[in-house]
């Protein structure tokens, strides 16, 4: 799987579970609508009064799990952000493109914008005999963000 490949399999699914951990240290998931950037960045919008909004604001790290049909899937791990000023824009642009009815969110109160930079993904195909399992490490995947694999 080429990193193009992998960024049309994100791109192709609209949710993810997002796991995150509880200031007891208790996991927690939630199902977010996911968009992602040309920079493999992974993006989602909550309210401040969320438990993962409270959970991230205190501790970044974050797993995902994205994709589930035809037992295909990708695990994802990263640390998560809120961005300003560009990145936030360029982030909300992903995002808006991915869910048309975005925009209308922001006049929620509490409304914010997390971002996810992965720092390890691991794909996984159980439809190949055996089953296609492929991972990539922080430095791989930051590698494509700056070759910049669509060409954009």
């Amino acid at each position: 799987m080429t990193p193009e490949e992998l960024l049309l399999y994100l791109r192709a699914q609209p949710l993810a579970v997002e796991s995150s951990v509880s200031s007891s240290g208790a996991p927690q998931a939630a199902i977010v609508g996911v968009a992602v950037t040309d920079r493999f960045e992974l993006v989602f919008d909550t309210v401040a009064t969320s438990r993962k909004h409270q959970n991230l604001a205190r501790d970044p790290r974050i797993a995902l799990v994205i994709g589930w049909d035809q037992e295909r899937t990708v695990q994802l791990q990263g640390v998560a952000d809120q961005p300003r000023g560009h990145d936030l824009s360029r982030v909300q642009s992903a995002y808006f493109a991915r869910f048309p009815d975005g925009p209308s969110r922001l006049s929620w109160p509490g409304i914010a914008y997390w971002r996810v930079r992965p720092e390890w993904i691991r794909y996984s195909d159980f439809n190949t005999n055996p089953p296609t399992i492929l991972e990539w490490d922080r430095a791989t995947i930051c590698g494509w963000s700056a070759q910049n694999v669509t060409g954009h």
